[in-house]
């Protein structure tokens, strides 16, 4: 069963999962912001999170007036695998490490055989 949570609820949950990565992770993302969705565009409940941006390793030319890169996580996706909050905590923490790594353009097969995906 899914675990229910208002959205409030889930965005300090988020909050507090960003907190609690370390300062090195931060350091070079540059023009990201967070943004917590429902669910993604196609309505389903297959995708946990998304980055929404150019990678770092595929930037030539990104300048000044840019549009901000987007870490995305989706809510009720990532409520539908969670029992409870502490397993929603992790899951929270797992999909942001994820979508940071793609703006640092690690790629799926390497957050794989790091554990992370």
């Amino acid at each position: 069963m899914a675990l229910e949570m208002s959205p409030e609820d889930f965005e300090r949950l988020v909050v507090d999962e960003l907190d609690e990565l370390p300062d090195d992770m931060f350091d070079g993302l540059d023009n990201v912001v967070f943004v917590v969705e429902d669910r993604p565009e196609d309505g389903s409940l297959d995708l946990l999170g998304l980055y929404d941006g150019v990678a770092l390793t595929e930037r030539d030319r990104y300048g000044f007036g840019e549009m901000p890169d987007r870490v995305i996580l989706y809510r009720e996706s990532l409520l539908a695998i969670c029992a409870d909050e502490d397993e929603l905590r992790d899951e929270i923490h797992i999909t942001l490490v994820h979508e940071i790594a793609h703006f640092y353009g690690i790629d799926d097969d390497r957050l794989h055989e790091l554990g992370w995906a």
